[in-house]
């Protein structure tokens, strides 16, 4: 019987993003119905054993029990080892997790044993661009466009992390060749735009990002940035409706509403940014940008009291963030509450030293000077 291949539905599309559950001293084997006991007179050879436990898998995946399918397929992996889709899929539902260094690490056991296999790469580049290591994911998504010319993902992937790296040129190049395999291709004239947009390259990103809107009108996207561009430009009145007409074509995509509160903060419309805030955190209540930039403006408004409250949610979804521990002590210093304020300061002035940022120490040390003196 030939060995049976994984297969999990929308990976390729969705090979996103990660939780590592708790390690596994025994394998499960009880809880599930169809695994053999091992008093079973007739116990199911290990081909049909397997074949089981990758339709149980493919189940969990399906209802969203990432865990337990991962149980199931570290089951799998132990009947075939030399299977690289067993592996692809841990690394999919690792990255379901969260557990991004799980998945580079499933990804690379994949590739290991089919190096060929475009998917594995584009996900392992995924992965590696997820915990920030940018040439790596670099290298990883330019062999899945070796290995599959025409990989539109891929080509998208490559030119986000150039662009992050600040090589500026070759994420034009890369949306460009891509437009040139796909001249339809509205992502791609999107990322065209706001490369030339963060260029401040303003004609050519507005005709870039107009253009994205024509191939595909139902996206927030393209008008999220338009607005930005027309903002850049000085036309407030264009950059208002762009970004209602992208907030009403994204209503629930929190993301979109915290790019529009920045937008409206970085040019000193805080009530409206404020509104903007609540609406992404309303949408997703562990986003950190958006809490941190409700207590920004709270602390803008001398609103000391509610502030505090602010920063702390905010430290409790982030609590090595070294610049909210910094603004939260400000706000218990101005409610005079000094002995919580020099605490506060002293935990940011040991995070900011922690991670190397010495005028965010500085900052601090001289906040805890002014309280001491």
């Amino acid at each position: 019987m030939d060995k049976p291949s994984v297969w999990i539905a929308g990976f390729w599309l969705t090979a996103l993003g990660v939780i590592a559950p708790p390690a596994l001293s025994q394998p499960i084997i009880a809880q599930y119905p169809y695994y053999p006991r091992l008093n079973n007179p007739n116990p199911l050879n290990n081909d049909e054993v397997l074949t089981n436990l990758l339709k149980e898998g493919r189940r969990l995946v399906d209802v969203k029990d990432f865990s337990a399918a991962l149980v199931i397929y570290q089951q799998a992996v132990q009947l075939d080892s030399r299977n690289a889709r067993i592996y692809s899929g841990m690394g999919y539902l690792y990255a379901q997790q969260g557990n991004f260094s799980a998945a580079v690490d499933a990804y690379q056991q994949a590739i290991a044993l089919d190096a060929n296999n475009a998917d594995f790469h584009y996900a392992l580049g995924f992965s590696q661009a997820s915990l920030g290591n940018l040439v790596a994911a670099t290298a990883a998504y330019q062999q899945a466009i070796v290995l599959r010319r025409t990989f539109t993902d891929a080509y998208l992937g490559l030119g986000a992390v150039l662009s992050r790296q600040g090589n500026v040129n070759g994420a034009m190049t890369t949306y460009r060749r891509l437009l040139a395999l796909e001249p339809r291709n509205a992502r791609a004239m999107e990322s065209l735009g706001v490369t030339l947009l963060q260029q401040k390259q303003y004609p050519q990103a507005i005709k870039a990002l107009e253009r994205s809107i024509v191939l595909d009108s139902r996206r927030g996207s393209p008008h999220l940035y338009l607005g930005k561009a027309r903002l850049s430009q000085g036309n407030l009145t264009a950059a208002k409706s762009e970004f209602i007409l992208a907030s009403r074509l994204d209503p629930r995509n929190p993301l979109i509403h915290l790019q529009i509160a920045k937008i409206y903060q970085e040019n000193n419309d805080l009530d409206q940014a404020f509104l903007s805030y609540q609406r992404a955190a309303y949408l997703r209540p562990d986003l950190i940008e958006a809490q941190a930039g409700l207590a920004d403006i709270l602390m803008l408004r001398q609103d000391y009291l509610q502030a505090i409250v602010a920063y702390r949610q905010v430290l409790a979804l982030a609590p090595e963030n070294a610049q909210a521990y910094l603004n939260f002590g400000l706000a218990l210093q101005a409610r005079d509450r000094r002995s919580e304020a020099i605490s506060a300061f002293e935990k940011a002035r040991d995070l900011f030293q922690q991670q190397g940022d010495q005028p965010g120490a500085q900052r601090a040390e001289a906040a805890l000077a002014g309280l001491r003196s």
